[in-house]
């Protein structure tokens, strides 16, 4: 039933928010006295504290300190324990510490970390990646920015073009190239960077994702080296591509002699292979970062055969060896081919995407039901085991819209309300995550804490 009598606007809501904040800031604080204490403490080392500066994005007076994470959940240095729905921003996204993780290892410290040449894992894991993936020559890299910037790198080499299309609200990860916006039809730097690459609009274009006729328009001049997007946009909310967008991508690249990259980092979520596996697309070049070793450092790039060769003539025609810009003295290591090789055998299967999918698409349902019981014009968008709400009737096309859509007071409120009934959401637009090893009563648990939530802005 239909709650009614309350003022739904925009402005109402972001002021209902703003107030219910105050009681949950101060509920945050008083539950966790020991990291308070710890922020508050006036000490040298970290700066700010914090071993890496945007931990203290999330949006709390100070980031709480988790002293272990198993599975589903973080329990932290007060003893609060909650299921975790932000799985490492997708980085631990089959669970904290998958079982055959730990035992890769607990292997991998007894045969040694890194040496500079390959172990014997190798050649299992290049097979099981062009089965999972269906590309046939692959890298290991250590983040997806380093495998963004190496494929890029290829792209322009094979070419001999120097620009990147990318789409505006992208993120790539700490890729100069892709950190640029589309301000009044001009590509330009990202105005939040620090010590910002004011070059890279020289290098780069921006426009907006689900729109075609830009993307002809860009690629017309032949300069494009590469098309860099995830399939589905998920750092500027969640973007979903519309009817017949990415096959007409993928031909307009192939039509102008542009190779198309695929950043499955985050829409690996989608199903078994990625968001291009599941639904038959076919790059040239296919990045994953973050989960593909359960969590530890590793992505990995793969390109077409296609690719392959004419890399491989670039690659003769230098003279000398090494100092190409492509790999860092880690990344192919023996302990990131064990774990790799540990979550494509065994973590990364049918099964346990089925249950993420079955888990996720319950809780897509509940949503859906609590947006129409409070009456709020908003929508829920999902990814296999990724979902979002988005404050909006209809799904937004770009980022424009999905900007539009932001409302950031609720957006505030409604993760501090959550985290204080012990579940935690990403601290970018509160992004949902399910692992394998998050239950049915799990996810059931936050349906009823979100309607509890949300009933809270509109009484």
């Amino acid at each position: 039933m239909l709650e009614t009598g309350f003022d739904r606007s925009r402005s109402a809501l972001e002021a209902r928010a703003q107030e219910l904040t105050k009681v949950e800031l101060a509920r945050y604080v008083q539950g966790r006295p020991t990291s308070a204490a710890a922020a508050a403490a006036p000490k040298g080392g970290f700066l700010n504290h914090v071993p890496l500066h945007w931990m203290l994005d999330w949006p709390t007076p100070f980031p709480m300190i988790v002293a272990t994470a198993k599975g589903a959940r973080l329990t932290d240095i007060d003893g609060n324990s909650l299921v975790d729905f932000c799985l490492g921003d997708t980085g631990a996204m089959f669970g904290h510490a998958p079982a055959p993780i730990v035992a890769a290892l607990a292997r991998a410290a007894e045969a040694g970390f890194c040496h500079m040449l390959p172990s014997a894992d190798a050649a299992v894991v290049g097979e099981l990646l062009v089965e999972r993936f269906g590309l046939p020559f692959w890298q290991i890299a250590t983040t997806a920015s380093d495998a963004n910037r190496f494929a890029l790198r290829v792209a322009r080499a094979i070419t001999g073009r120097h620009k990147v299309l990318v789409f505006d609200g992208c993120y790539h990860g700490a890729v100069d190239d892709a950190l640029v916006d589309l301000i009044d039809g001009q590509t330009v730097a990202r105005a939040s960077l620090l010590g910002a690459d004011r070059s890279a609009p020289l290098r780069s274009m921006a426009v907006p994702f689900n729109d075609l006729a830009a993307v002809e328009a860009a690629l017309a001049a032949g300069d494009v080296a590469c098309v860099m997007a995830e399939p589905a946009m998920t750092n500027c909310g969640m973007i979903l591509p519309g009817d017949g967008f990415l096959a007409g991508l993928r031909a307009l690249t192939r039509r102008y002699g542009t190779l198309l990259l695929l950043d499955e980092t985050h829409t690996i979520s989608t199903g078994l292979g990625g968001y291009g596996r599941v639904f038959g697309l076919e790059p040239d070049i296919l990045v994953v970062g973050k989960p593909i070793a359960g969590g530890v450092p590793a992505s990995i790039w793969g390109i077409t055969a296609e690719v392959a060769a004419q890399l491989a003539a670039v690659r003769a025609a230098v003279d000398g060896s090494g100092h190409s810009g492509i790999g860092t003295t880690l990344s192919g290591s023996a302990l990131q081919l064990a774990c790799i090789r540990a979550c494509l055998e065994e973590v990364m299967t049918v099964e346990n995407y089925r249950h993420m999918e079955t888990v996720a698409a319950m809780i897509e349902t509940g949503l859906r039901a609590a947006l129409q019981r409070f009456g709020l014009p908003w929508h829920v968008v999902r990814i296999g085991a990724r979902i979002e709400l988005v404050a909006s009737p209809n799904p937004v096309r770009d980022a424009v819209e999905s900007r539009a859509a932001g409302m950031p007071r609720v957006e505030h409120y409604l993760h501090l309300a959550l985290l204080n009934r012990g579940f935690l959401l990403t601290p970018f637009h509160n992004m949902i995550l399910v692992s394998p090893a998050t239950s049915m009563a799990d996810g059931a648990a936050l349906v009823a804490a979100l309607g509890e939530v949300l009933g809270g802005l509109v009484v």
